[in-house]
């Protein structure tokens, strides 16, 4: 006996449509949460074990990227500052809303950064 009077009998009664399309759905739920904390986890490690480069580079281009916000709720923002490195090789990182204000586009100095991690620019 389950606690509910009445509902013993309930799921065995359901439709094998509606078992099985409850089942997929709670497998998608579960899958997609296990695979943002992999591909999260993955790319912390693969960050931590890259080294840290200080290399000249060059400021070309600053985005940001809202996502969010609709009645109500409010919206974030993530930030991203494209540079050219000293080898003509390009790289994006996602940067700190407080170190976004501070960069400008055209700059040039010295970016130090682990795999896709951004730790600092002196201009």
């Amino acid at each position: 006996m389950n606690g509910y009077p009445g509902n013993e009998g309930l799921i065995n009664e359901m439709p094998a449509f509606f078992k099985l399309f409850g089942g997929l759905i709670v497998i998608l739920v579960v899958g997609t949460f296990l695979y943002i904390i992999i591909r999260g986890f993955s790319t912390w490690t693969t960050n931590n074990a890259a080294d840290i480069i200080t290399s000249p580079a060059t400021v070309l281009d600053k985005r940001t990227e809202v996502w969010g916000g609709s009645g109500d709720t409010s919206s974030s923002t993530n930030y991203y500052v494209t540079f050219e490195l000293a080898d003509s090789t390009r790289i994006e990182l996602p940067v700190r809303g407080d170190k976004f204000g501070l960069i400008v586009v055209g700059d040039h100095g010295q970016l130090t950064y682990q795999g896709k991690r951004f730790k600092e620019f002196n201009g």
